[in-house]
Formats: structure tokens, sequence, C-alpha cells
């Protein structure tokens, strides 16, 4: 069978397929509308509304999730989810939407899950009034649903920016958004100033956002101010707490929206059972009925200031929440301020208000058309029922009264209508009366459409109701950067001596004085022997030579303590040591003062500040650490007052004051020639005279009588 192979462009390719997926997800499901609304919500809480469930009882929630399958093609998982995250239950909204019965489950848990739809219930919240209150009003526009059976809205026309109000989050294909919740109270304030004037500063309406879960934001005011005029931007949020001293344990109540209490736990437990932090004996989840409660259980003597500190620093209890406000506005994606997001607002409800007032115009007209043909005919009552009277078919009594009064043939169809009980003189005043009340609100709704001044009071007297009837006070606390604690990073690291022993066989083991002195003798490999002893700090860094010119830095506190009875850590496994790469020395320091002395086989000796390896940032690896094109014999930390001992192959010994060196400023700089080399005899070894041996003393004692002397006094 013959086989054919059409050649397709790829760039056609991803834009005949690939692409219209990519709008799909950007347009249909994942970014927010100018409503605060993704079609997933739009769909569920429009079906809630036409259920009557506005006003009337909690129905089941399985019952809503089929209803709003009409709307939305997606499996019933799916729709649930999203109704969850609406609820009052879960907390996850300053303004819940749906009004819930049962186990929603909660926003700052991850395991607690929310029960089967087929055992909770639900109805919309109060603050629907606010959405759907000029839907029947023609506010906006209505198209199809999926299969053309039923009409859904485009937008729902909220009195509120809900967008601000309600935090929303969404991935799409190449794009992504990410809104904060601030408080409805603070919006309305900004958005009534906005109306009243576009120049206004709105920003200084708004504090800084407001989380449903509540917490502290650590409010810097230049960064907050970018984030709320660019739309994009981070802050920090941190947990609250209460130290009880009676019972010595932290109480958290509340945390950052972005994370949850099972994630915390899992950091503390995660850093207890690595030994960084040793002030915690318990951790438990204590929240009920009455909200969140995370219990941190210390030990005696514990700082509890000093740990909250280190645990905000570690783990999830401060966290940082990444705006970007990208929302949809005309089907287009944009990045907007939050400025920019309440003018595009205020110009979708101006549109809403006079659609809605147009639409009212529309029907008082028709209404108004009717009561001025009636008005023509009550002013001759007997000749209409004349009429009428002495018309012989009844189809004929319309235009008869229509030629006869000059009216229209809606005005007479209206007229033949009216029952004759109601042709009396109350009727008629009354009648009179609707006609001059019909005049003067089409007058008045006129003028106001026409007028944008007019619209905008309608608007902001809207939104002082709302803010009046469901405002709430801030659930987020702010402080200021410069109230905030700052702790170094040291001072977080606990602090004591240890003692490192670095073997031939690449092996270091950290051990405290305390274990030390208890302990016995080293157990080492076989035929592994220790060869360099230092002692430092818990919060010192280490600084490890290689052969290939390289150095390692490392935080001590990140390795674990051993006992002397143990190998210790494999140093190349640590590392990640390139293929032949051995560690020749090891340096530890808090300071970075003093010196490290390299010597070469080529009798030059290079001293190079040990500041020279130290950085702004945390790298692990420096390269070219040392001079690399001659082999090196011997590296030594020495200061000013030190003395180096340089020995020869042929065992002859040099000694060289270090004050007496040229220090280098780059760090693979050459060294100075400190030894005669010839080519047969090159350098073996390079030690600092502390580090000398009673026996390389005493044989010094018999070449330089004069500098064993100084080295014994040394």
């Amino acid at each position: 069978m013959d086989q054919f192979v059409i050649k397709q462009n790829i760039t056609e390719t991803l834009e005949s397929n690939y692409m219209p997926y990519a709008m799909s997800v950007i347009v249909s499901r994942a970014l927010p509308e100018i409503d605060g609304f993704k079609p997933s919500h739009r769909k569920l809480l429009y079906t809630m509304y036409k259920m009557n469930l506005i006003k009337g009882l909690r129905t089941k929630s399985a019952n809503i999730v089929g209803q709003t399958m009409k709307l939305n093609p997606h499996g019933d998982g799916a729709i649930y989810e999203t109704m969850v995250r609406l609820t009052k239950g879960y907390s996850a909204l300053i303004t819940p939407f749906v009004d819930s019965k049962g186990n929603f489950g909660k926003v700052y848990s991850r395991d607690m899950a929310y029960a089967a739809a087929r055992y909770t219930e639900a109805k919309l919240s109060e603050i629907c009034t606010e959405v759907f209150n000029d839907i029947e009003e023609d506010a906006v526009d209505f198209v199809d649903n999926y299969d053309g059976t039923l009409k859904e809205p485009v937008l729902l026309p909220t009195r509120f920016p809900n967008i601000l109000v309600n935090p929303n989050q969404g991935i799409a294909v190449g794009m992504a958004s990410n809104f904060c919740s601030f408080n409805l109270k603070e919006v309305c304030n900004a958005t009534i100033a906005y109306l009243k004037n576009e120049d206004a500063d709105v920003l200084e309406h708004i504090i800084a956002p407001d989380f449903p879960t509540g917490g502290q934001i650590i409010l810097d005011e230049t960064e907050m101010r970018e984030v709320l005029e660019t739309g994009k931007g981070s802050f920090k949020v941190r947990a609250k707490y209460h130290y009880i001293k009676k019972e010595n344990c932290i109480e958290i109540i509340e945390i950052p929206y972005t994370t949850t209490v099972e994630a915390i736990i899992d950091k503390i437990e995660e850093l207890v059972k690595a030994g960084k932090i040793k002030e915690i004996t318990d951790v438990r989840d204590e929240t009920d009925l009455s909200g969140l409660k995370l219990t941190i259980d210390l030990k005696r003597s514990t700082d509890p200031e000093m740990l909250m500190q280190k645990l905000f620093k570690s783990t999830p209890l401060e966290d940082s929440f990444s705006c970007n406000f990208n929302l949809l506005i005309n089907g287009m994606p944009k990045v907007l301020g939050f400025k920019e997001i309440i003018k595009e607002w205020c110009e979708f409800r101006q549109q809403c208000v006079v659609r809605k007032y147009r639409f009212a115009i529309e029907k008082m007209e028709k209404r108004y058309h009717l009561l001025i043909g009636l008005k023509q005919i009550l002013l001759d009552i007997d000749k209409a029922i004349e009429i009428v009277r002495h018309t012989e078919k009844e189809k004929d009594v319309v235009p008869r009264l229509m030629a006869h009064f000059e009216i229209s043939e809606m005005q007479a169809d209206y007229v033949a209508e009216i029952k004759l009980r109601h042709l009396n003189k109350q009727y008629i005043l009354e009648t009179l009366k609707e006609l001059d009340e019909l005049e003067k609100k089409i007058a008045e709704l006129k003028d106001i459409i026409e007028n944008p001044k007019k619209v905008k009071k309608v608007i902001s007297d809207e939104l002082k109701v709302i803010q009046k009837k469901f405002g709430t006070e801030r659930q987020t606390e702010v402080i200021k950067h410069t109230e905030v604690v700052k702790v170094k990073h040291e001072e977080l690291i606990e602090d004591y001596n240890v003692k490192l022993f670095f073997t031939d066989h690449q092996y270091l083991k950290k051990i405290t004085l305390v274990s030390l002195r208890s302990s016995g003798e080293q157990k080492l490999k076989e035929d592994d022997t220790i060869i360099q002893e230092i002692e430092a700090s818990n919060r010192s860094d280490l600084l490890l030579f290689t052969n290939k010119s390289n150095v390692y830095k490392l935080k001590l506190h990140e390795i674990e303590d051993t006992k002397a009875s143990q190998f210790g850590v494999y140093l190349p496994n640590l590392l990640d040591l390139e293929e032949g790469e051995q560690i020749l020395a090891i340096h530890s320091t808090t300071d970075y003062t003093g010196y490290i002395a390299f010597g070469f086989s080529t009798g030059k000796v290079a001293k190079v500040p040990v500041a020279a390896y130290e950085t702004k940032t945390n790298r692990k690896k420096l390269i070219k650490a040392f001079y690399g094109k001659s082999p090196c014999v011997g590296i030594a930390f020495v200061e000013e007052e030190d003395i180096l001992l340089l020995t020869r192959e042929d065992d002859k010994v040099g000694v060289v004051p270090v004050v007496l060196l040229e220090e280098k400023q780059k760090r693979d700089a050459n060294g100075v020639q400190a030894l005669s080399i010839t080519k047969k005899i090159g350098m073996k070894k390079l030690v600092k005279a502390s580090e000398l041996t009673e026996e390389m003393i005493a044989r010094l004692a018999k070449e330089l009588p004069a500098t064993a002397k100084s080295l014994e006094n040394k």
C-alpha cells in the first residue's frame, strides 16, 4: 500500500493546532475578567441565581453541581472544587459568595478534605444581591451556552470591584495571574476617590493587601507602592503567634495565605531531625471548630522570640506573596496596576448603569405611551363606551377606537382590555398622576445617562451602601519593615566550639569539645590517618582547597556533628568533586582575616588574604583559588608574625618570616621565589612553624641553631 508523507512547517502546525488551545485556556479558563470571576465561577453562581438560591433555602451541593453542568461542560468533581473555594466554610475569600453548611475543608489545611457534594448544602450569600441585582435589566450581554439551549451572562454586573477584593490565581499557557485580596472598605474608598477625581492618588486609601487567613504583612511602603502601581512584585507575610509562659509553648493562631499547617509542621520536623533546631520538643496541630492553632512545645530556658526568628527564616511561617495582576480586558490579557484596574472597572460599571437605565426608560416609555392613549379616551369616556357598544364585531373595536381618538393600535388594544369597574373617578385620577410621575422619572433617568458625572454619583452611592453593609475590619495586621527585628543569620545558628579532623582518605569529623573530652580513640578507615586538626566555631565558614586550584565553601553548621567513634562525612560525595580532584587542606574562619600561604614545587610561595575568598552570595565553589600551573606542595593558614618552613627534596630547609612575603591581591597570582631550586631538586613541603614536630625542630637545631631556638620560643 502506498504511503504518503505530507511535510508541514512546524510554525504552521503550532499556529493551527496549539494556538487555538492556548487562547482557549487564556480566554475561557485561567484568567479572571473585570468582574473578578473566571468562567467556571460565573457559570456556577449564575446557575445558583437561576435556582432562586439567592433568597431561598439551601439545597444539596450535588443538586447545584448537576444544574451547573448545563452551562459548564466539565466533570462534577471540577465544578464542586470551584464551589468549595467560593464558600464561607472554606475561608478562602474576603467576601464569600456561597453560604455553606457542612464540611468544606479549610484553605489553611492541606489534609482537611471537604465532604462529598451529597452531604453538604449551600445557597448564595447575601452579598450576591450586589452581584446579580441588575442582571435582569439588560446590564450585561448574554450568549448561548455550549449546546445553544440556554443563555448565560458574559460578565456579572458586580456593584463593587470584586477583582480587587477577593484573591484569584490562575495558570494559563505562557502566562499566569495572581491577585492578592484587599479590604472591601479600603477598595470602596479608593474607588469613590477615583470617581470624584480621576487624578486622585487612590493608593492613599489602601494600607496593604488583606487576607482572609489574617497574619501580618511586613510593609515596605516603597516596594508596596511599586506592586500596586505596576501590578507585579512581592511582599512578605508572616504568622501571628503568642507565647504561653505557663505551659512554655508557642501558639501559632494565624498563618500566611500561601501556606498550610501541614507544610509548616513538615518543615519544622525536618529541621528538628536535621539538628538545625534544638529548642523544640514537640509540634502539633490543635486546630478545632474555634479556629486554627498550631502548638510548639519548647525546651527549658528557650528564648521564644529568638526561636520564632529562626522559624520565620527557615519555614513557611514567613512567606512571600508574588503579585501578577493579569486579567482579561475585552478578551485581551493585560497586566495592570491597582489604579488602572479601578479605572477599567469604573468604565465597565458605568456601561452597566447606562444600559440598566436605558432598559428602564424603554419600559417606562412603553407604559407612558399606553397611558397617554388611555388619557385621551378618559377625556371622552362616554364616546368610547358608545363605540364599543355599537360595534358589531369584536375585531372592529380596536380600529374604530384608533380612528376616532387618533391613537395607536397598542394604545387602543390596551384601552379595550380595561375592566368596566376601573372606569371610575379614582382610577382616572391615579392614571393621570402616574403619567406625571413617569414623565418626571424618564426625564430624570435620561438626564443621568447623558451626564457622566451623575452616572459616577450613582456608582459612588452604591459603593457607600455596600461599604456600610458588608465592610469588615482588616484581618491582616500591618507592621512596618523598620519595626521588624532583623536578626543576622549568624545569630540564628547555635554557637559552640568544635574540633575538626581531616583525614588522608578525605573524611571530615566535626566533634564538639564536650563529646571529645568524653570520647576514646578516633575511629578511622583502614590505612587512613588524620592529616589536619583545627579548632572552629559552629558558625564558621569552611574553606576546602583542592589539587585542581578550586576552593569549596561550606557553612560548618550545615555539617552534622559526629563522634570520635564515627568515620565522619565523606567530602567528595558532599561536595560533588570532579574526577581525580582531592582536597589538600581545610581552613575555618568567621571573619576572613589572615592569609593562606601556598607553596609550589618551583620554590615559590604565594601569600593570599583569606578575605579574597569571601563572597556576598552563598557560592559553593570558587575556581582559580590559587596558582595552578605548578604543583602545590603545601597550604597553611598564617598571620604576619608567623614563620614558614620550606623543605626541598634533598631535605634542605629554608625559613621564611611571613611578614617578608608580598601579599597577592589576585587569588591565582604566582608567588615569590622563597627557596632556591634546581632542575633536579624541587620543593616538597611547606609548613607553618607552629605545626612542626619535635623531630623537625631537633634536626633544625643542628643545622640552624638560632632559628630552632626562636621556633621553640614560638
